[in-house]
């Protein structure tokens, strides 16, 4: 290789390398173009069949924040436990967080952008498909990626319009914790919804059985204490004995 030749690529591998070592935000080109993010929040409910596993990809950029809530609201099959695992994994596979429980929450920074893994396992119940309901999505702190972007291209701003855009981003930002913590009680208002229904046919089963048994018990007693008053007919070849 010749010295010039040397010289020309060596800075051009310092430059590749320091640009791969900043941030981990895919490159912009055709692929980023095409590429299917979503929506940045969802909530809805799953069933989850016994003993099965459901997972979610959710697409979030580096120094966000990570949300997933869960709720089991009900279960139908054999046996009624309620309780299940969800995990939370990185882009590249590794575990965040694991929750074992009825409900719970996996919050949690965002070190890397790419698809964050969340699943369901219903491996405590072999014999049961639990429904569960979901909230999970990703929001940053002040502006959003583009916002900020654009903020730091203009400068010319005065200090009103400054003081007004971030008061606005301070109320969408509790608009969208309050939405939050809507959604949150809705999930446990649709557990205790369902856990009444449950009791409800409970109580109604129990009840008829238990009023079947109580009549039948009657009519064996009165059959029998009739049978017991039943006097044998009396003639002259056939004469009680004494």
């Amino acid at each position: 290789m010749s010295p010039s030749l040397f010289v020309v690529v060596v800075p051009f591998l310092n430059l590749v390398l320091l640009a791969r070592g900043q941030k981990t935000e895919p490159l912009s080109g055709l692929t980023d173009q095409t590429l299917f993010r979503g929506a940045d929040r969802y909530d809805f409910a799953i069933m989850v069949s016994p003993g099965g596993t459901e997972c979610f990809w959710q697409f979030a950029h580096q120094s966000g924040y990570f949300y997933f809530n869960y709720e089991v609201q009900r279960t139908m099959g054999l046996l009624h436990g309620r309780h299940i695992t969800a995990t939370a994994h990185t882009p590249k596979g590794f575990l965040i967080d694991k929750s074992q429980d009825i409900r719970g929450q996996i919050n949690f920074s965002t070190k890397e952008t790419g698809f964050y893994q969340l699943c369901l396992s219903n491996q405590h119940n072999h014999f049961a498909t639990v429904q569960v309901y979901l909230n999970f999505g990703v929001f940053y702190e002040g502006a959003d990626m583009a916002n900020n972007q654009k903020n730091e291209e203009r400068q010319k701003l005065n200090d009103t319009l400054d003081a007004i855009e971030e008061s606005t981003r301070k109320v969408q930002m509790n608009i969208f914790h309050m939405w939050r913590y809507y959604n949150f009680a809705r999930m446990r208002k649709g557990s205790d919804f369902f856990i009444l229904q449950s009791n409800y046919n409970y109580v109604n089963w129990w009840s008829t059985a238990q009023s079947i048994v109580i009549v039948l018990s009657g009519i064996l007693q009165l059959y029998f204490l009739k049978r017991l008053f039943n006097a044998p007919q009396v003639t002259d070849t056939k004469k009680p004995r004494c």
